[in-house]
């Protein structure tokens, strides 16, 4: 079904828990059947406002994917609620209304699919590896996961509940490794965003917005990563007001043109 276009901007919505719960939603591998197919766009006109809850890691690149749906689609408007999977989930379960969900791991996108809001079997359409960001320079010269747990260092990781602080917490462990953060953040974004400012010395998060971030951060491989990689799943909603539109956004995120935007962000495929 569709809607009247509204002249609307990207919404772009990185808040805290309590906030996205009035707002949006992230994760959950799934084979096939997304209620779209895995290229191309929906048949017939596609016109109307189509709402995306997306995990903060897909920020830059569904950016870019929705002014590209919006140019195939004149008549289609696309806003997005970008933040923590867990809280997008939860903001759907609780009623949010949205149209399409792509999270940052299965086990958020499960959230969903249990509570019967999502319309058929979430797909996964990209994968993100971990990494390490440091101030420019990186003057503490970290090399390492374990550099990390350096007496004095202040750290920052994602919220264990959160997809990016559930890998790292899985990396750690592969590590044999303990860490205490100086603060666990409720997305990617907010924890990169503490380093950018100066206010940590390093943070645990995806290779993908150690690229986005440029020269404000430097980025860190680590061995243990490769233990620790999240597949992200996106679905059509149950109850998604415009489920036509969002059938199309999900073709072209799934589609060749979808995959080498998110390639260039430094995803990998799934």
């Amino acid at each position: 079904m569709t809607r009247t276009a509204r002249r609307r901007p990207f919404r772009i919505v990185v808040p805290g828990a309590a906030a996205l719960l009035a707002l949006s939603a992230c994760s959950s591998s799934g084979s096939d059947t997304s209620g779209a197919p895995a290229s191309g766009s929906s048949q017939g006109e596609v016109t109307g406002e189509v709402t995306v809850f997306a995990a903060a890691s897909l920020q830059d690149s569904f950016t870019a994917l929705g002014k590209r749906f919006e140019k195939e689609h004149p008549g289609a408007r696309v806003t997005f609620s970008f933040g923590g999977s867990d809280s997008l989930a939860a903001s759907i379960t609780g009623g949010a209304p949205a149209d399409v969900f792509a999270a940052a791991s299965p086990k958020t996108m499960k959230i969903v699919t249990d509570a019967g809001d999502a319309s058929g079997t979430p797909a996964t359409f990209a994968r993100n590896e971990l990494g390490i960001a440091t101030l420019p320079g990186n003057p503490d010269r970290i090399s390492s996961l374990k550099d990390l747990t350096a007496k004095g260092l202040k750290v920052v990781l994602c919220a264990q509940e959160v997809p990016c602080g559930a890998a790292a917490r899985k990396a750690l462990d592969a590590g044999g490794l303990k860490l205490t953060p100086v603060s666990y953040e409720q997305d990617v974004k907010a924890a990169l965003t503490k380093v950018e400012l100066k206010e940590a010395d390093a943070a645990v998060v995806y290779k993908t917005d150690v690229r986005a971030a440029g020269d404000k951060v430097e980025g860190v491989e680590f061995p243990e990563s490769a233990d620790a990689v999240n597949d992200y799943p996106i679905a059509l909603l149950k109850d998604a007001p415009n489920a036509e539109a969002a059938k199309a956004f999900i073709a072209l995120v799934r589609s060749a043109e979808g995959e080498r935007v998110l390639s260039r962000a430094g995803f990998l495929t799934p």
